[in-house]
């Protein structure tokens, strides 16, 4: 007895071939970052200890995409800050507190792409600082890093912080949409909600970023406003609304690449004062270099002004080198030091994020450690 025809054994491979290839237009990928280092620092005090994340954050992510048929593109992404010292989640966003568990605070987005470009939705970096934040050779991170896209820090359920001096680096509650690539030219543009019951406006963020990349040339701009009323609290707030530009740009000579950026942000009505403000600015100036087929030596200045209408100004001269060298497309050793000057005795700024030591003015660090990709 003839229990299948031709005709069907046809169909059922059709099927399953069709199946097969409707497996592999979807992807799903768990990634992530293991960084660990001894740090020392010395001012008028000294420390020293193991810490994550110095050369790349240490992380955990799983991200993914369906391809919807016509060019379009379904994706998500889910990722969360480790820190491995101590095996918290305190890690990559701004009033993480010691002992958190792990969070995706990094990101937790979900879009859609195709050829007008990409619309994603949830918690992110910005626009503005994705614009111009890639011109740090210390990629924001270790005692290296520079503090011009330092995070702001607005937490709580006003929408205001006592120690807010710049927006944050990653905002939640956000629409994104990218452009596609013009001739080298794309732009992306923010907009957070604030989602505070009976006043909409207050935490809302906006932002646009805009870079150009094309051969060894390479610029960044980025533009962004956080709204905060300062009617909804105590006069002791510090600060309403804030806003921030930033200018950046690299030339890759080949045996070397220089690098600059510029940051300029404002708060208004600075200590609750209508009319005072509060304005912090700075510049970097950066220089990268291969050396062999597997070494690259980093260095930059960092020059930070902070002004401020019921406190005296401050100002400080930040210097980093470091060399990371890779072992493998995945793991490298790297080595960082760093050194600090606050002008005027100051202690406003630091290479730790802590003003520990710093009672007269000056901080300096080393960092070594690995760091493994997977």
């Amino acid at each position: 007895m003839r229990l299948f025809s031709l005709k069907t054994i046809t169909l059922a491979v059709g099927a399953l071939c069709a199946t097969g290839a409707s497996f592999a237009q979807s992807s799903v990928t768990l990634y992530g970052i293991a960084d660990l280092g001894v740090t020392f620092v010395d001012g008028n005090d000294s420390w020293n200890g193991l810490t994550s994340g110095n050369n790349l954050t240490s992380r955990l992510g799983v991200r993914g995409t369906e391809d919807l048929g016509g060019g379009l593109k379904a994706n998500f992404r889910l990722e969360g800050g480790i820190n491995l010292d101590v095996g918290d989640g305190a890690s990559g966003y701004a009033g993480a507190t010691a002992g958190s568990g792990f969070a995706f605070k990094r990101n937790s987005t979900v879009g859609l792409q195709g050829g007008f470009g990409e619309v994603r939705m949830g918690r992110e970096l910005t626009a503005a600082y994705n614009a111009v934040a890639r011109y740090d050779v210390f990629g924001s991170v270790g005692l290296g890093a520079s503090q011009l896209w330092g995070d702001g820090g607005i937490s709580d359920a006003t929408g205001l912080s006592t120690t807010a001096r710049t927006t944050n680096q990653r905002v939640s509650n956000m629409v994104t949409y990218l452009t596609p690539n013009f001739a080298g030219f794309k732009a992306a543009v923010n907009y957070g909600f604030g989602e505070v019951a009976g006043a909409n406006s207050n935490r809302r963020y906006m932002s646009l970023g805009v870079n150009y990349d094309n051969g060894p040339i390479s610029a960044g701009l980025g533009l962004e406003r956080l709204s905060r009323d300062v009617s909804t609290v105590a006069a002791t707030a510090q600060g309403g609304d804030i806003s921030a530009w930033s200018l950046g740009g690299s030339y890759d000579f080949g045996v070397a690449k220089l690098l600059a950026g510029y940051r300029q942000s404002k708060v208004d009505d600075f200590g609750a004062v209508l009319g005072a403000e509060n304005k912090r600015k700075g510049y970097m100036l950066a220089v990268t270099a291969p050396v062999g087929g597997s070494g690259l030596v980093r260095a930059a200045y960092n020059r930070y002004e902070d002004e401020q209408t019921a406190a005296a100004d401050a100002k400080a001269d930040h210097f980093a080198i470091g060399y990371v060298h890779s072992l493998s497309k995945r793991t490298s050793l790297y080595g960082t030091y760093a050194y600090i000057k606050n002008k005027n005795n100051g202690t406003r700024f630091s290479i730790n994020g802590s003003t520990n030591g710093l009672d007269n003015g000056k901080q300096q660090g080393l960092q070594v450690g690995v760091t493994h990709s997977f």
